[in-house]
């Protein structure tokens, strides 16, 4: 099918999970881009519409259109470039939209290795800090993230581009902040908390055992269940003015360092 009104239905209903009622009430979100949208489709997620803007459109080596030889011909549709720019989130000139379904990130369905290196997050509000630290999980190659009592959701738009599609390539899991920690607590996996109350200096640990590491929101820091249930509580020493640094920088210090430890360089 091909749409060139931007205010055609098809294209109002994609307008609508910018929005996190949507996203929660239908169960679908939409991501934006050939890179974004190849690691989905390599992820298993299963694709309900895409949409093609064919002079926009480019393929690469690495990103390409060869999705779409499974995916069933009514769910394909091409668009005019006045129907794609009222559904391009970002504004860019990728030329392509995808509406997907949803999947469970169950604590239940985690696989985990023996010797398990994860990342917990608390409460965070700003999708691009969330987006910064999928991002740097991916890099690091941590076995899990673990998302808990979160003031954003995972398929925010701004979730997706600035992990460049990392929420495709982390194994995550999404709970309450006291399903988490019995959880960790049950696998023995010891958890060590970020806090600006702490003694010890991150590098003080031992990180070459079963570990977890839970940072939390900015303004408030992690609830006081963390604080109260953590095994270990860190300090990154600051040696400037300011006290504190951004969630992500934090987790990205704190990863590299069990890293480095692991020595898997």
């Amino acid at each position: 099918m091909h749409l060139s009104n931007p205010g055609n239905p098809r294209l109002k209903e994609v307008q609508k999970l910018e929005k996190h009622a949507h996203r929660k009430a239908t169960g679908l979100f939409s991501v934006e881009g050939l890179r974004e949208i190849n690691l989905a489709f390599k992820a298993g997620y299963e694709f309900d519409k895409i949409f093609i803007c064919e002079e926009k459109i480019k393929e690469t080596e690495s990103y390409n259109l060869n999705f779409l030889k499974i995916i069933a011909d009514d769910k394909v549709n091409t668009v005019s470039e006045a129907a794609y720019d009222a559904i391009a989130y970002r504004g860019s000139t990728e030329g392509i939209v995808a509406v997907l379904k949803q999947k469970e990130h169950s604590l239940n369905d985690l696989a985990l290795p023996e010797n398990p290196l994860l990342l917990v997050i608390e409460g965070v509000e700003k999708p691009g800090n969330l987006g910064a630290m999928l991002r740097t999980a991916d890099a690091v190659g941590v076995d899990a993230v673990l998302l808990c009592d979160m003031g954003t959701d995972l398929y925010n738009p701004n979730v997706i581009r600035s992990g460049i599609g990392t929420v495709f390539t982390n194994k995550i899991a999404v709970d309450s902040t006291r399903n988490i920690i019995d959880f960790l607590k049950q696998k023995k996996i010891t958890t060590y908390a970020a806090s600006l109350q702490a003694k010890k200096i991150y590098y003080e640990f031992d990180y070459r055992k079963p570990i977890a590491f839970v940072v939390g929101e900015e303004a408030n820091g992690l609830s006081a269940l963390w604080q109260s249930n953590a095994d270990e509580k860190l300090i990154i020493s600051m040696n400037g003015t300011i006290d504190s640094l951004n969630v992500s920088v934090s987790a990205a210090v704190l990863l590299y360092e069990a890293l480095r430890q692991r020595k898997v360089f």
